[in-house]
């Protein structure tokens, strides 16, 4: 089944893991998308990821806390296939006062807003996870 967004789905299918306090969730693999899993596992919204390249999936394994409260709160999708939202490295938006993180799509690669400002670039913003 093919989508028109594939970010979307991505936070999508986290989302509707989390609210069903699942301990895991298989999405289809992609470049973007174990981009935005990767800088995930490195800020501390997800325990791990294990790809399965025969089937071209990976295995997202949620993090939850003792009192099995996810970790993850939200996940926001910022720009649209029909909406494009671009910002400079200057405007890069701190999310809650810099709790959460800024996922964007640069030259440099998709990155977390925190690089792109060390690095001095912009680019399309992809998403807000707290």
């Amino acid at each position: 089944m093919s989508f028109n967004d594939p970010i979307a789905e991505l936070l999508t299918k986290l989302r509707n893991a989390i609210s069903a306090k699942h301990r895991y969730v298989d999405i289809q693999v992609s470049k973007m998308k174990m981009n935005i899993i990767q800088i995930m596992k490195e800020q501390g919204f997800i325990e791990n990821f294990l790809v399965n390249d025969k089937k071209r999936m990976v295995r997202v394994f949620l993090k939850y806390s003792k009192t099995r409260q996810a970790v993850v709160r939200n996940l926001t999708r910022m720009s649209t296939p029909g909406m494009r939202k671009y910002v400079g490295y200057r405007e890069i938006p701190r999310y809650l006062g810099g709790v959460g993180t800024v996922i964007l799509s640069t030259p440099a690669g998709v990155i977390d807003g925190n690089a792109a400002k060390e690095k001095k670039v912009g680019g399309e913003l992809l998403c807000y996870i707290y």
